[in-house]
Order: C-alpha cells, then sequence, then structure tokens
C-alpha cells in the first residue's frame, strides 16, 4: 500500500505543482532527459542480469506488439467507417497501441509484484513496446501525415537510445553471472529515482480537455486500451501456455495507460494532437483503477 500510495503522491504532486507553483521553464524535459538517459539505463543495467532465461519471456514481449497491431487493425478499419480523418486515425493507433510501460508501468508493477514483476516489466518495456514505438510508431506517424519513413534514422534511434544500449550490457553482464556487488549497489539508487520522477514528470504534464467531437473516438480508444487488447493478450497467453507472474506482468504491460512519448509524436507529427492529449490524460486517470482490478482479476 505504501508503494501504491508514493505513485499517487507523486502523480498528484506533479499536478498540483504545475497548476499552482509556476515551475521553472524546462523542468519537464530536464526531468524527462534524466529519467530516460540516466535513471532508465541504470535500472536496466541493475535488473536485466538478475533476469533467469525463461521460455515464456516471448510474452511480455508478443504482448506489446500485438496491442499496437491490433489498435493498426482495428482503428484503421474503424476510421474511414466512422468517418474520421487520416489525422485523428493515426493518433489513436499511436497513443491506444503504445502503453506507458515505462513511466506508469515501472512503478505500478513493482508496487504490485516487486523487484521480480519490475524485471519482467523491463523486458515487457526495452524489449516490446520500445521497438514498437521506434520502428512501427514511427511507420504509422509518417503514413497517417503523408510523410515517407526513413528507414535508416529509425534503426538510428533504436541502437542508439541509452537504455537500449545499457540492455545489451545487462544481457552480456548476465552471462558472465552479474555485477559485482559494489557496482549494484550504484545503480540501484540511481535507479530508484525513475519511480518519483517520472510520475511526478507525469503529473506536470497532465491535460485533459475533451471536447464533444472527441468523446466518441476517445472512448473507442480508451476501449482498446484498457479493455480490449489486454483482454486479447491474456487469451493469447493461456492459449500458449504461458503462466505465473510472467502472463500477469505481460497483460497488466499490456493494459497501461498510452505512452506519453506516443502523444508527444502525434503532436510532433500534427495528428490530432488535442485528441491525442485528451485520452491520454483520461487513460492515466482510468489506469490508476484498472491496473489494480486487472490485477485482482489475474491473481485469481
Amino acid at each position: 500500500m505504501s508503494a501504491m500510495l508514493l505513485l499517487f503522491v507523486c502523480l498528484i504532486l506533479g499536478t498540483v505543482v504545475a497548476r499552482f507553483a509556476k515551475p521553472p521553464a524546462g523542468i519537464v524535459p530536464g526531468i524527462n532527459w534524466w529519467v530516460l538517459n540516466v535513471a532508465l539505463p541504470a535500472l536496466v543495467l541493475e535488473l536485466i542480469p538478475k533476469v533467469k532465461f525463461d521460455p515464456q519471456l516471448w510474452f511480455p514481449v508478443a504482448a506489446m506488439w500485438l496491442t499496437f497491431g491490433g489498435a493498426w487493425l482495428l482503428f484503421g478499419l474503424l476510421g474511414p467507417r466512422l468517418g474520421w480523418s487520416r489525422q485523428r486515425t493515426g493518433a489513436l493507433i499511436l497513443v491506444c497501441g503504445l502503453g506507458n510501460t515505462a513511466y506508469m508501468g515501472y512503478p505500478l508493477i513493482e508496487a504490485l509484484h516487486g523487484k521480480p514483476g519490475l524485471a519482467l516489466a523491463v523486458v515487457a518495456d526495452q524489449i516490446g513496446a520500445f521497438p514498437v514505438l521506434a520502428s512501427a510508431g514511427i511507420v504509422v506517424a509518417s503514413i497517417y501525415s503523408g510523410r515517407t519513413p526513413q528507414p535508416g534514422l529509425i534503426a538510428r534511434r533504436i541502437v542508439t537510445f541509452p537504455a537500449f544500449v545499457a540492455l545489451v550490457i545487462g544481457i552480456v553482464v548476465g552471462l558472465f553471472g552479474g555485477w559485482p556487488a559494489l557496482l549494484d549497489g550504484v545503480f540501484t539508487p540511481i535507479g530508484a529515482t525513475l519511480t518519483p520522477l517520472a510520475l511526478f514528470s507525469v503529473g506536470l504534464q497532465f491535460k485533459f480537455h475533451p471536447g464533444q467531437r472527441q468523446l466518441g473516438a476517445a472512448s473507442w480508444g480508451l476501449g482498446w486500451k484498457l479493455l480490449l487488447a489486454p483482454l486479447l493478450c491474456w487469451v493469447l497467453g493461456v492459449a500458449t501456455g504461458v503462466g505465473g507472474l510472467v502472463l500477469t506482468v505481460g497483460v497488466l504491460q499490456a493494459a497501461m495507460a498510452p505512452m506519453v512519448s506516443a502523444a508527444i509524436l502525434a503532436d510532433e507529427y500534427e495528428l490530432e494532437p488535442t485528441l491525442a492529449n485528451t485520452v491520454l490524460g483520461a487513460g492515466i486517470v482510468l489506469s490508476l483503477i484498472t491496473i489494480p482490478l486487472g490485477n485482482l482479476l489475474l491473481g485469481r
């Protein structure tokens, strides 16, 4: 309960600070830079060498691709029938196909399942969600904004991302038995800064301005992201014999709120950013209810 309380406090604190305290300009990019380039790589370097090989580890990764691929198929078919613009369709594919598997996924999974769950959450995020964002996410953004995807840029984004580099190093170190205790003690406190800072940053960026014309599309998007996608991932896991903590974490990561970076990408490519931010804000609030509830159902 104390871990869950920390998540709420950090999120609410960020919201209150953004509204009343007039934080300095550039605080959000500064916090995000630390989280992505220092805290997240440190956490990956701490956890990945401790992950024991499990033939079921394909599932958390596949769940991320199923969530995105299903969103692309669903909204790609639904959009023209409901009279959506290409920008609206592209925005929903991005924000409802990509989950907040790091900023919210890591602290929520750790609060619910401790370090073993967090290690699996890192696998889902770094081998699943991040490559989806950097590859298929860029392709969708380019197609629905009328631009041409650049394979070279996509590949460069993946291989130079600090956490991906840390992932490769962590796998190699794990094969050789892990870090010396002295180094492990360095990575742990640095990685621990990710949870409070990430949720504080989400709170600072929280926006929820639904318009009447957005409610239908937002409902479709959140219905997929928070309910249908995790249900399909659960069906896939059970049908293929996946169980235990691997199944639970894979499904919960698929059920996370929309990804902050996906909303930023939608804004960058001019894919109805107001809708993207509405879905993002509503998804964050709702996921604080649906994730613990989903965890209880999976526990049964």
